[in-house]
């Protein structure tokens, strides 16, 4: 083979995985710009601010739910985030949710302190724990770090990932019939901080 012709070749071969890439790239929507709180909206007097470019949820004086909701509506998609506990790490990930105030109706993907279901599904102001993860998958968690979640929701199924351990999947037709936010959570009771990053979104269809 001439070496133009091979140079071609593998110039051609670059652009192509390059084109592949920022296809990929297109299909995920970040949630979270790293700079400020551009595309989500507060809740409650609960502290959400941002810190070397991650976003940091921290109870307030008044030591109640809090709430981080995003503009926009998903119903199905493919969530990936990262999360690190500090000091009482009681927090959540709700989807097709609804907030009033600091009432939220919807479904919570768990994240808290170790052996309290992070990865589990609570229905909140309805039934309930809906499923929680088993005594294994609860050793996924890893205090004190930066752990990975994932949350795949389509039509009536649920499932997620902790660490890349699968912690739970369910089907539910309550879940299957709603839409709504997306919203990260602080637990009432004081003395919460968890620090979030690359939140990213993938629509299913």
């Amino acid at each position: 083979m001439k070496p133009y012709l091979m140079i071609s070749l593998l110039a051609l071969a670059a652009l192509s995985a390059c084109s592949g890439s920022q296809k990929a790239a297109k299909g995920s929507i970040s949630l979270f710009n790293g700079k400020d709180l551009s595309g989500w909206i507060p809740y409650g007097t609960e502290r959400w601010y941002v810190d070397k470019g991650e976003l940091v949820c921290e109870s307030g004086p008044d030591k109640q739910y809090g709430y981080l909701g995003t503009q926009q509506q998903y119903k199905n998609f493919d969530l990936s985030l990262e999360f690190k506990q500090e000091a009482n790490g009681n927090s959540g990930v709700f989807f097709r949710s609804s907030i009033e105030g600091t009432k939220i109706t919807g479904w919570q993907a768990e994240v808290a302190p170790a052996g309290q279901h992070s990865g589990g599904i609570y229905e909140s102001y309805g039934r309930g724990w809906l499923i929680q993860p088993g005594a294994e998958q609860e050793k996924a968690l890893k205090t004190g770090e930066w752990n990975t979640m994932r949350i795949r929701v389509v039509a009536d199924e649920v499932t997620t990932w902790l660490n890349g351990v699968q912690m739970i999947t369910l089907k539910d037709a309550k879940i299957g019939a709603a839409t709504g936010q997306i919203a990260l959570q602080i637990h009432d009771g004081g003395g919460i901080k968890v620090r979030w990053r690359n939140l990213n979104l993938t629509p299913v269809r």
